[in-house]
């Protein structure tokens, strides 16, 4: 946001408000400025691009002897230049090539030596010097907007309307002399919609300098609309988007003489770098820099032309499909379906709030207007701005959030203006149409009042401050305060959107007042410890075990495409949908982490590695379950999945199963947890996290304790599965509930002496019946082992079955015996078998 200082200075005096904002020095009010109201990206000293520019007058103008299209000038400047030839009447001769140039009339003139002010800032500046142009001295230029910096107009030089004496400084007669432009970071006021416009950046400076500031009369809320004056232009109205345009305004106007602007006025626009069009155009957007709401004006004939039964109607809506529109910039578009329109009963004309139409500009040749002044939903045009690839000055400052509560007195300001500079008159009633929240109108605000305790304040910014004091500060930039003992209640004025809660009127005190000016004292801190986190704990001792395991962790999105959930078996019908999701692949809130797990596998495999494991920490849900409460949401759950999967060319020992088991069983065994695996002997249940597992290849985990909880699932993966995400033969993972297993854990001491006495390693077969779990033997021979004085280890070797006895197999473990105080005798590992 760009703002002229000495504009500032200029409207404070008209309105009788606050005093000169520079009154303690420049640079001490850009630190204010930096400190209290937003970052300053830049200064721009408008003062020196005019240094020794003059106002002069034309006193005679010939054609160029030697030169078709050039003219020999002399000019008037009252003597006021040193080191120039002059002539025996002390007038200064110029060759010019502007093809209006003329005797009588005014322009500015940049004497030799001296920069042009277009090119101040370049890497270059383009000095003037006297030189001979086809035989004939010329003594600098007068020069055209352009080279002023004051638009793009080049075709001729700058001619003055003004009644101004010749001779006088072109920068002190258009108050340029020392002007300084600062340009605050729009990101600063984002939630501050009122600074986009010069009345409220006048307002914050007076604040920050505990300085009353009052806005101008025009400038109010309760102000009434505006009546014809003789013949009535007719105009319909409709808002078909009442929630996406909450108040629209606008009135017709006849009789206006489009043409420039004063000069004045051009100044004022390119100073903030708004190129002059007309009178009417320019005057619009003077308005939107001086109070931020953006104005438009239609030509109201064209409108009519474009009515049905030529008479000028307004509609707000959505397009429709194919509808297309050109804009002023001369590109055509087919909006997007949620943009939010003006048009005629039969066809588009603008896109609100982002650009009018083409169709329907303002011209040299327009003599009727209708004026607009709407509020356009915030979201929807930032939404509008990002799909077309369209950024105007309007478009900054809808997206964000102009209050609706200053459009009425805008439109009648502007109408005035235009009656004034362009002989216009008033030829209807103001349309005003308002969908607002009960009391916005009544109480000249857009929330409801604050009423906070001066001790509340205090307490957040480490202040002492009276509550009289703080309704100083606050009335100091407008706001309604009422102040009882300690209490102080506050309505904030209509153009501020952002004054919602208790903690935004901490903010505004404390940023008025100043953060410098508190006391430098620490805030009161409990220094008791945090407590420890056990789900974080949790969550990093498997880390530490599955990845000291050779294990690699992997992060995937908690949304998936609804193909994929159908690829592993699970009902899509039960998974939680996004209807604004941010991409089609990410449409549904996934109900396990398994199938994001195994839609990595393929990728893995084919950029090179043969064999390895995966897991995922996350969130899974399904519909099957809801969290209580109003909201009905589904309810989440913590949780482990990992994926072990080796190449087709990759020799492995024994099944995938046993080596995914192995992995949850060092988990397990590191995080303090006893498992118990149960084999599925029945259908496998219906629910989400069990679709991809084989049920005769899998089975369910338990917490082996008397709660006997089950804790989730471990086996292979459907032949479906395999193939539809193109997974290898040697493939199974695991899934389990973090939240269970943490409340199943248990104290872990890994810590176990080493025997300096070696090893004795023994093999024992078992026979049994085919129907014999492997898990059940395996109990019984460690129970057996449990009260023994001396380390034992028990590992699997082999489960083997003749074909010749199907219903008999043979288990075989191998015992590693070792004691802490002796060697071991063959004797006594016999009698212990």
């Amino acid at each position: 946001m760009k703002v002229s200082l000495n504009t500032i200075k200029y409207l404070n005096r008209t309105y009788h408000s606050a005093g000169d904002p520079t009154a303690d020095g420049v640079d001490a009010l850009i630190d204010r400025i930096n400190k209290q109201l937003g970052a300053i990206e830049e200064t721009i000293d408008l003062g020196k691009r005019y240094v020794g520019l003059r106002i002069v007058r034309v006193i005679r103008c010939e054609d160029h002897p030697n030169a078709d299209k050039l003219h020999l000038c002399l000019v008037d400047d009252d003597k006021q230049v040193d080191g120039v030839e002059r002539d025996s009447d002390g007038y200064v001769q110029i060759v010019c090539g502007a093809p209006n140039v003329r005797e009588g009339m005014l322009a500015v003139w940049i004497p030799p030596g001296h920069v042009v002010p277009e090119s101040v800032d370049s890497n270059e500046p383009f000095v003037i010097e006297k030189k001979e142009i086809r035989g004939r001295a010329s003594n600098g230029m007068m020069a055209s907007p352009r080279e002023l910096a004051l638009g793009d107009y080049h075709e001729g030089i700058l001619e003055i309307k003004d009644e101004v004496e010749p001779g006088v400084l072109f920068a002190d007669y258009y108050n340029l002399k020392d002007d300084l432009v600062i340009d605050i970071e729009n990101k600063m006021f984002t939630h501050r919609p009122d600074c986009f416009g010069y009345l409220g950046v006048a307002r914050e400076l007076a604040g920050i300098k505990h300085e009353v500031y009052k806005s101008p009369e025009w400038y109010k809320p309760e102000l009434g609309t505006l009546s014809p004056d003789g013949d009535e232009l007719s105009l319909g109205f409709d808002n078909q988007l009442p929630e996406l345009v909450p108040r629209f305004t606008a009135l017709t106007v006849r009789d206006v003489k489009v043409g420039p602007s004063p000069l004045w006025l051009q100044i004022e626009l390119a100073k903030v770098d708004i190129r002059p069009i007309n009178n009417v155009v320019d005057l619009t957007n003077l308005y939107m820099v001086l109070t931020g709401q953006p104005i438009h004006a239609y030509d109201y004939d064209k409108v009519a032309a474009l009515s049905e039964n030529g008479k000028a109607a307004l509609v707000v809506r959505h397009p429709r499909e194919g509808e297309k529109i050109t804009l002023l910039n001369g590109k055509t578009i087919e909006p997007w379906a949620g943009a939010m329109m003006v048009a005629t009963n039969k066809q588009l004309i603008c896109l609100g709030g982002a650009m009018g139409g083409g169709e329907t500009e303002v011209s040299e040749t327009t003599t009727n207007l209708i004026i607009e002044a709407a509020t356009w939903d915030m979201y929807a045009m930032r939404r509008t701005a990002m799909t077309h690839g369209i950024f105007t000055d309007a478009v900054t400052r809808f997206t964000k959030g102009q209050s609706p509560l200053q459009n009425l007195a805008v439109v009648n300001k502007i109408t005035e203006e235009i009656t004034h500079y362009a002989s216009g008159k008033v030829a209807s009633r103001t349309i005003d149409d308002i969908h607002l929240l009960d009391g916005t109108l009544e109480r000249h605000s857009l929330h409801e009042p604050i009423r906070i305790d001066a001790q509340f304040i205090n307490e957040r910014l480490g202040s002492s401050l009276a509550a009289s004091e703080m309704a100083t500060l606050l009335r100091n930039v407008e706001f309604d305060v009422t102040v009882a003992n300690d209490w102080i209640q506050v309505t904030a004025p209509f153009w501020r959107t952002d004054i919602e809660i208790p903690e935004d009127l901490v903010e505004e005190v404390g940023r008025l007042y100043g953060y410098d000016n508190f006391p430098l004292v620490l805030p009161t801190r409990d220094l008791t410890p945090a407590r420890r986190n056990q789900f974080f704990d949790l969550r990093s001792a498997i880390r530490r075990s599955l990845s000291k395991a050779g294990a690699n962790e992997v992060l995937t999105y908690s949304f998936v495409h609804g193909n994929l959930l159908d690829k592993v078996g699970q009902d899509r019908k039960l998974a939680f949908q996004l209807s604004n999701a941010l991409s089609p692949d990410l449409q549904y809130y996934r109900m396990s982490l398994m199938p994001s797990l195994l839609e990595k596998v393929a990728p893995n495999l084919r950029s090179g590695y043969s064999q390895f494991v995966l897991f995922e920490m996350g969130k899974g849900h399904t519909l099957l379950h809801k969290d209580d409460g109003e909201d009905n949401l589904p309810q989440e759950f913590e949780l482990l999945g990992g994926v072990y999967a080796a190449a087709d060319k990759v020799k492995t020992s024994g099944a995938a199963f046993y080596q995914a088991r192995k992995y949850l069983t060092v988990l397990a065994k590191d995080i303090g947890l006893s498992l118990k695996f149960v084999p599925i002997t029945e259908e496998m249940p219906h629910v989400p996290i069990m679709q991809p597992y084989e049920s005769r290849r899998s089975v369910l985990v338990y917490i082996d304790d008397d709660s006997e909880q089950l804790l989730g699932v471990l086996g292979e993966f459907k032949t479906s599965v395999r193939q539809a995400l193109k997974l290898p033969q040697h493939t199974a993972g695991f899934e389990i509930n973090l939240k269970a297993a943490m409340a199943a854990q248990r104290q872990v001491n890994n810590y176990q002496v080493l025997s300096k006495f070696p090893p004795t390693e023994q093999d024992i077969c078992f026979k049994v019946k085919t129907e014999t779990e492997y898990g059940q033997l395996l109990k019984v021979v460690l129970e057996f082992f449990k009260p023994r004085d001396f380390i034992f280890h028990v590992t699997p070797v082999d489960i083997y079955q003749r074909q010749a006895e199907p219903s008999n197999k043979q288990i075989t473990f191998r015992l590693v015996i070792q004691h802490y105080e002796r060697t071991l005798k063959t004797v006594e590992i016999n009698e212990l078998l």
